[in-house]
């Protein structure tokens, strides 16, 4: 579940503090990156849940609508399309899912305030009132709903973003990851899924994994030499100067062009470039771009990056 996108901007991160703590030690910096990511898989698991919980808040409207003293025919009679959503009933059944909550103690119930207000929104949406009030429907209506109630609701909601920020800070970048990678989910089930249907795993894979760990340690074991081919190919800037996290996403990329023989160049240097748009200036991208192609072609001049696997034999040398 986890990609490898999301390991770079965890790592980042996590760098960006060590380099601002002299006192951290790498024990710690590997502790937060795992901690960090963990963070982003209880996101994945709590947005899964959230369409059962605005069902339920829609269920007790209903149940307090019957009990009017002078109910209308619609009040005795609701229409239950949204809480008998056949997806919305495997999650809220789903074993794997319920143990992780219940392990992780976080409920959306404990925000009612947000299920109510989330509740409100979608019902004046168009969304809502036309899957509800179409002749019939069916599961792939019910699937359908719920990935685009996560997109276009949840993921658009002013309110989510507030709420997360006041959670954590680990969940500030991860909204739009994690709602992807729940609709993921959702576009697998079936109708004959059941209660033991799988989610996601963490990683991928145990490459995944060792990946997190071993982009964190080699760029803080290897910080010296990596700063120095740093400043070979920044003669013309004082590095001192250059903005800290340009210098961090550049130390990562070239990280990357040394120690992991298993990635492309070209990956490492799309793959920072795409972060340095989130995470610094506007004319990063483009600085960040022209020091790395020029540090991978002369690495490569040197001998000094070697790529194995299929389909990196031979990777040009300019």
């Amino acid at each position: 579940m986890i990609s490898r996108r999301i390991i770079r901007v965890k790592v980042l991160q996590v760098l960006y503090a060590y380099s601002a703590y002299s006192a951290n030690s790498m024990e710690n910096a590997e502790k937060e990156l795992f901690f960090s990511l963990k963070k982003t898989f209880d996101l994945y698991h709590y947005l899964l849940y959230l369409s059962v919980d605005v069902a339920d808040y829609a269920i007790s409207v209903m149940e307090l609508h019957k009990k009017k003293h002078f109910p209308t025919e619609e009040d005795l009679n609701p229409n239950r399309r949204f809480v008998d959503n056949r997806i919305i009933a495997l999650l809220r059944s789903n074993k794997e899912l319920n143990l992780y909550l219940e392990k992780n103690k976080f409920v959306w119930e404990d925000n009612q305030k947000f299920v109510k207000r989330l509740y409100q929104t979608l019902v004046k949406t168009d969304l809502y009132n036309n899957y509800i009030s179409k002749e019939k429907n069916d599961f792939g209506d019910d699937k359908t709903f719920v990935k685009l109630f996560l997109e276009e609701v949840v993921l658009q909601s002013e309110t989510l973003n507030e709420l997360l920020e006041e959670k954590s800070i680990y969940w500030n970048d991860d909204i739009d990851f994690v709602t992807s990678m729940t609709v993921k989910t959702i576009k697998k089930f079936r109708e004959d899924s059941g209660d033991d249907y799988k989610t996601l795993p963490f990683f991928k894979d145990e490459d995944d994994k060792q990946f997190a760990r071993d982009l964190l340690n080699k760029s803080i074991m290897h910080h010296d030499e990596i700063k120095e081919i740093l400043k070979k190919h920044t003669k013309n800037w004082d590095i001192e100067r250059i903005a800290n996290i340009d210098n961090l996403i550049m130390e990562l990329a070239i990280s990357e062009f040394l120690y992991f023989p298993s990635i492309p160049t070209k990956v490492t240097l799309n793959e920072y470039i795409e972060l340095s748009k989130y995470y610094s200036t506007e004319k990063s991208p483009v600085f960040i771009n022209g020091i790395l192609d020029k540090v991978a072609k002369n690495l490569k001049a040197e001998n000094k990056i070697e790529k194995k696997g299929r389909g990196l034999i031979g990777e040009e040398k300019d």
